[in-house]
């Protein structure tokens, strides 16, 4: 056997056998989620005590079930949500699992794999009635082996099922990461392929400058790190540039004095529906005040500072105390051998205040310094 062909060997078994952690991971979760959709709606539907939770269902179960990771007021509500858009994937879902070795409470079994109730609810939230016939569906099958749950969790804020069900297309035939898709709603591609005279040739130029789906993003994601019981920063390798220039940032800012507290590493924040982190949060003691710092190991993008001043605005309204002074945000961006800082205000009128914030905290040159110097050692 030739040197390179022992190494091309390694390549292809990593490669197959990573494609297939990240479908089972993906697989599951998905599975999960569709069927704890499917309780709430069991419940509500048959419940003997339901009358005792009424509205509160979700409120009571959200605190009964918050030793589970993942699992909160929010998520419950989506995998309702899940499952009363998706009803039609129960056949599918009841074989998997059972081929899987999970064997839902007697009482479920039977009804897991049938049709979706016929619930008033359903077409509120965008479903046709449930027990009409839709040829234009997804099969089954490639909605819970091709889309990941984060692309799921996308597509559930589409009401309009024909525009649901062209991105699920789109996403499958694109091979589109959950940024990419999250962008080409955003962007209206729906509508502009509605639009154009030439749709086929809108997708073509469309996929060319897709970011495409990898294996290790659906490990990677938010909602598998919940699943599997991992903290972010464990599942993230050691040699990661960005974990590797947080750790040192971390380190940098406590030992430069002033005040400094470390409050929080990849601070988890719900903003509208949507889950947000910034990756290092400390308070000044000297300033009375959080200092938000996110890091992004690309070039500068002027949506990246309209970022941060969401965090800040967030923790403006939501965490700030009365005897706090507002919150400052640190936008840290690499660009290959570049370093840019840039220093988020948002909402501070008193001029007076940013000028004493910038002097206590540390200098745009010295960050930038700091960080320019980190990223010659890591690559050294």
């Amino acid at each position: 056997m030739k040197y390179e062909l022992l190494v091309n060997s390694i390549e292809k078994t990593h490669s197959h056998f990573q494609q297939q952690a990240s479908k089972a991971v993906n697989v599951a979760l998905t599975l999960r989620n569709w069927l704890i959709g499917f309780y709430i709606v069991e419940f509500e539907q048959n419940g003997e005590d339901k009358s005792v939770y009424g509205e509160h269902l979700i409120d009571s179960l959200s605190l009964n079930l918050k030793h589970i990771k993942g699992i909160d007021r929010r998520s419950l509500f989506r995998f309702r949500q899940f499952y009363l858009l998706y009803g039609y994937l129960g056949k599918s879902i009841s074989e998997n699992i059972l081929r899987n070795g999970f064997i839902p409470l007697p009482e479920l079994i039977e009804k897991v794999g049938s049709v979706t109730p016929l619930l008033e609810e359903a077409a509120k939230v965008g479903s046709p009635t449930p027990l009409s016939e839709n040829t234009n569906r997804i099969p089954a099958d490639t909605i819970i082996y091709q889309l990941s749950y984060t692309h799921i969790e996308q597509l559930l804020n589409i009401e309009a099922e024909l525009k649901r069900t062209f991105y699920e297309i789109e996403s499958i035939k694109g091979c589109w990461s959950v940024k990419e898709l999250k962008r080409q709603i955003n962007s209206l591609y729906f509508e502009r392929s509605g639009m154009s005279l030439k749709p086929e040739l809108l997708r073509d130029i469309t996929n060319q400058k897709a970011e495409t789906l990898l294996p290790a993003d659906i490990i990677k994601s938010v909602y598998a790190f919940e699943f599997l019981g991992l903290k972010t920063k464990d599942a993230v390798e050691e040699s990661d540039l960005e974990t590797a220039l947080l750790d040192y940032l971390q380190d940098f800012m406590l030992e430069m004095g002033h005040g400094f507290c470390l409050e929080a590493r990849q601070k988890k924040m719900l903003i509208g529906d949507e889950y947000f982190y910034v990756d290092l949060v400390f308070y000044h003691r000297v300033l009375k005040c959080h200092v938000l710092v996110d890091l992004k190991v690309e070039a500068f993008d002027h949506n990246n500072i309209g970022q941060l001043n969401t965090y800040v605005n967030y923790y403006k309204a939501t965490v700030m105390l009365k005897e706090d002074n507002p919150p400052i945000g640190i936008l840290l961006v690499t660009d290959k051998n570049k370093a840019l800082v840039e220093f988020a205000t948002a909402g501070i009128d008193n001029q007076l205040f940013v000028s004493k914030y910038l002097l206590e905290l540390p200098g745009k040159e010295q960050l930038e310094a700091f960080i320019q110097k980190e990223i010659e050692k890591w690559k050294g």
